[in-house]
């Protein structure tokens, strides 16, 4: 579980292949790490395997590569990097758990003198949980949805994100991953209509009805 505030960036030292999933190590300003232990790296959940002085090494399965951009990870790349929140820490971003849901892409980058305001285009199965004033982690970053159209939504970033993290370097056509808000999708899975735990439209196509 993670808040969506960023602790610090690292950079991927190397990237070599496992089965069909990558190993990565990253450097990292971490003391204090533990085996078995999960950092969102951009927004990805993943589990320390082995580190050192200066770097930690995981490994990105295939589903991982499937839904993130780590599918074109390369040595050199920055990352946000958070480790796992400790019950009673302070809850400062929204609840985040490293699932990323899928890429979007950057569709433009507006500087303002106060903020920039970004344009993201997400994926269509995503869209739907995204309202206004609500929150979604882009790369790992826990940020306010200002706005949303047909093809996505923007945000506003304000200097001091710009300055801690990557979203500076975003430019359009840029990949991003995107988790959405968790307590949209429980809600709209609470309304999609259930009984007895089976889905009604499990049980309609098997041919019962309320009344059965």
């Amino acid at each position: 579980m993670f808040t969506g505030l960023v602790e610090a960036r690292g950079t991927i030292r190397t990237v070599a292949p496992r089965g069909s999933g990558k190993v990565l190590w990253i450097s990292a300003p971490f003391t204090g790490l533990v085996l078995g232990e999960s950092i969102a790296c951009d927004g990805v959940c993943l589990t320390v395997e082995a580190f050192d002085a200066s770097a930690f090494q995981v490994t990105a399965g295939e589903e991982t590569l499937r839904r993130t951009t780590f599918a074109e990870v390369a040595t050199g790349r920055s990352l946000h990097l958070e480790r796992a929140m400790r019950v009673g820490d302070r809850l400062g971003g929204h609840i985040v758990q490293g699932h990323v849901d899928g890429v979007g892409r950057v569709r433009a980058v507006t500087p303002g003198a106060q903020w920039t305001r970004i344009d993201v285009d997400a994926p269509a199965e995503l869209c739907r949980y995204l309202v206004e004033k609500g929150s979604v982690c882009i790369d790992g970053v826990s940020l306010t949805v200002n706005g949303i159209d047909r093809a996505g939504f923007n945000v506003g970033i304000v200097p001091h994100t710009l300055q801690v993290t990557n979203l500076g370097a975003l430019r359009s056509g840029t990949a991003v991953n995107l988790e959405v808000d968790i307590l949209a999708k429980y809600v709209e899975r609470l309304l999609g209509g259930r009984v007895g735990g089976v889905d009604l439209p499990v049980l309609r196509a098997a041919g019962f009805t309320r009344g059965s």
